[in-house]
């Protein structure tokens, strides 16, 4: 009942289910397969004539099946009962969270639960958190070594505000709990405020803010800092007042590590700036700021190498990579897709991350304090030696990580 479809065409093709069986049953073997297939999001989208089902898996969608109207009241009721919602209310959103033990893959799972009423029918979107913390490691975060050794060094400091840029879905929260993982929980005192918790980790002081009681990340940092923390961590900074508290408390000899959407490095500080953030606090707090996305991983088994010879890519390649290799480019060999029977023939497996890192140094100073454009910060931090993500993206094409289709996509 769940498999794969292999195109749009067969899908559309495909005759909407009417009987679910056991509404118990098929729940759990919709999560264990979202599971199987590595899903970080599974979609329940309603149109006139069916309901369908499809997951995101390492950004990209695959189709599941579709099923009747009639079927999907007896699912989604399931669903919302299991996120403690209210299964008779169809006209407002709604946000829960699901804990689910799979028996078929011993794991347990948080489910973020997000229902949206539509036209149509309630659209339901449910986020994939796996708690396998073995996974949170800096080392195993594709990071390079240049910019590693950057933030081993940048959290060797005990106080300051360290930011983790990017868009929804990019990875952020792993790599924060990355850094969280280097330290001993033992040895300080680690406080979290999240929304929702992801993961969940042994001897830190881990928080669930409730936004509907008033219990909001400006509220608990204002408790945090009152439990003696050495290390605090902030689920994303929104707005004026989360990154006020947030830069208090990084001054007042605190180690604050959170999140902010942005598109780069330097557009955080145009960010706070656009906060109302006096520069000269920025100055005085930020340490340093991660920005990253999410790239696909080439099949370890099947990518191959080869000059590229296209005259458009070529100019955009060494307008990124020129100044770092200079002639030795013209001979630089970039990685692209085959497709196998381990990849499911589309030549990729899995995601790998991309990142610029911006460690704070005396030189951007004076661009902060002036309220320099984000362009201008990034050509600075450029010259003093920062890779952008397009760079480090084109860098790993050539490793046989990623492909340069990939990496030019992040232009």
């Amino acid at each position: 009942m769940l498999q794969k479809i292999p195109s749009q065409i067969d899908f559309l093709a495909f005759t909407p289910i009417s009987d679910l069986g056991d509404i118990v049953a098929y729940t759990n073997s919709l999560f264990d397969y979202a599971l199987e297939e590595q899903a970080s999001d599974v979609h329940l989208e309603p149109s006139k004539d069916f309901i369908m089902t499809r997951f995101r898996v390492s950004g990209d969608f695959i189709y599941i099946n579709k099923i009747t109207h009639e079927e999907y009241n007896k699912l989604i009721s399931r669903l919302k009962i299991m996120a403690e919602l209210r299964i008779d209310e169809k006209n407002k959103p709604q946000d829960g969270k699901i804990s689910y033990f799979s028996e078929k893959w011993n794991e347990q799972i948080d489910v973020r639960m997000s229902v949206l009423p539509l036209v149509d029918g309630e659209k339901v979107v449910m986020r994939i958190l796996r708690q396998d913390t073995s996974l949170l490691s800096l080392d195993k975060l594709d990071f390079i070594e240049n910019n590693l050794e950057k933030i081993k060094r940048s959290l060797n400091s005990r106080y300051g505000l360290i930011l983790v840029a990017g868009p929804t879905g990019s990875g952020k929260s792993t790599t924060l709990f990355s850094m969280l993982k280097s330290f001993d929980p033992l040895q300080f005192n680690i406080s979290t405020l999240e929304d929702p918790v992801e993961y969940n980790i042994p001897f830190i002081n881990q928080s669930q803010v409730k936004p509907q009681i008033g219990f909001d990340f400006a509220a608990g940092l204002r408790s945090l800092v009152r439990q003696d923390p050495d290390i605090i961590m902030v689920g994303e900074i929104r707005d004026k007042e989360t990154a006020m508290l947030a830069i208090e408390a990084a001054l007042t000899g605190h180690l604050v590590l959170s999140t902010i959407h942005t598109n780069s490095a330097a557009s955080t500080i145009q960010r706070l700036v656009n906060m109302d953030v006096e520069p000269f606090l920025i100055a005085s707090a930020l340490k340093m700021v991660i920005s990253q996305r999410l790239v696909k991983r080439l099949c370890p088994h099947c990518h191959k190498s080869k000059l590229n010879t296209d005259p458009i890519i070529q100019n955009r390649v060494e307008q990124e990579l020129g100044s770092l290799f200079g002639e030795e480019l013209s001979q630089a060999e970039f990685s692209y897709p085959v497709g196998c029977k381990q990849c499911d023939n589309t030549g990729f497996k899995g995601r790998i991350g991309v990142h610029e890192v911006l460690t704070m140094e005396e030189a951007l100073n004076p661009l902060i304090l002036n309220k320099t454009s984000a362009q201008e910060i990034e050509w600075k931090a450029r010259d003093l030696g920062m890779l952008t993500i397009v760079q480090d993206s084109l860098i790993k094409s050539i490793g046989g990580y990623t492909s340069i289709e990939e990496s030019l996509q992040l232009l």
